[in-house]
């Protein structure tokens, strides 16, 4: 005999509306049922489950004990059974908003460039910017995937590489013309340094001389904590500086700025990261981001 299929999440549906208003003929209003094929659904799922789920009474009803279990796994499963079917919908074509967070020159400099594109590619998504030299939170979920330099501190979060940038000693022709050029390290004692106002593990500029790395105490009238400040003050014919090559990379082909001491430079790395709450739960929107970006910024500087 050929079995009849039954359509559990309509009825899981059909009983949680039950126990929700109390009664068969309220359910049947909610849904748009008659209180007779409520009646019926309630019955077939009692009779498949050998026990009684609702208790009827002259005024209202009641779930039994094995009713709000049922109610309990119902809810379960339907909102499992929700949250799936968005999940995959929004794989096909994901939206919503990204909140994204990084330094304020790498926003300007490389990020601004590629959201149009990627806005243009996923139509549906919005992105809420959010520029500043401090490092923001994404374990508390304020922001959704954050553009960090350097080594990452241990965490539950996730971090895809980007690329990473070198830093390079320049200063601006205007000023090598007034002070003379430095032709060693050693030199630098003798021009206007300017530095990050941050503290270091160890003050001053690295650079590698006769095979071995050390670090170059150096002196100047002015500090930063922003490294485009730094360029700007630079190119204003204050002093030296060294920072990070995607900062400068424009300068330098231009000819506004002028590599210093390349001999002498330890071609340290600082890698660049996309940080975000992974898993098998991260929104669609945020998963096609980071691999644009990736797409996008897996390069050197």
């Amino acid at each position: 005999m050929k079995q009849i299929k039954v359509d559990k999440t309509t009825e899981m549906e059909t009983f949680l509306t039950v126990a929700t208003t109390g009664s068969l003929s309220g359910a049947a209003r909610t849904l748009g049922l008659t209180p007779s094929a409520v009646s019926r659904m309630m019955t077939r799922i009692e009779k498949r489950l050998g026990v009684r789920l609702l208790v009827r009474s002259t005024r209202k009803l009641y779930l039994t004990s094995e009713g709000e279990s049922y109610a309990l796994a119902a809810r379960r499963i339907l909102k499992d059974l929700e949250e799936t079917e968005r999940t995959i919908a929004d794989r096909a074509s994901p939206s919503g908003l990204i909140k994204v967070s990084t330094a304020t020159a790498y926003s300007r400099l490389t990020m601004i460039p590629l959201y149009k594109e990627f806005l243009e590619r996923y139509p549906k998504i919005k992105i809420e910017v959010e520029v500043s030299d401090k490092i923001s939170n994404v374990a508390d979920g304020h922001i959704d995937v954050a553009i960090r330099f350097g080594p990452l501190p241990d965490s539950n979060l996730t971090a895809r590489r980007l690329g990473e940038t070198g830093r390079t000693v320049v200063a601006s022709p205007n000023y090598l013309a007034q002070a003379g050029i430095p032709q060693t390290p050693a030199d630098l004692r003798h021009f206007n340094c300017l530095d990050f106002s941050f503290q270091r593990i160890e003050p001053g500029w690295p650079f590698r001389e006769n095979g071995e790395n050390y670090i170059l105490p150096i002196h100047g009238n002015m500090t930063s904590n922003n490294g485009e400040t730094l360029v700007e003050l630079v190119m204003a014919d204050i002093g030296i500086t060294r920072v990070g090559n995607f900062h400068i990379q424009h300068a330098l082909e231009s000819g506004q700025l002028v590599p210093l001491l390349e001999d002498f430079n330890p071609q340290d790395k600082e890698v660049i990261h996309a940080v975000f709450i992974g898993g098998q739960h991260m929104p669609a929107r945020v998963r096609v981001f980071v691999d644009y970006l990736v797409e996008k910024m897996t390069r050197h500087f």
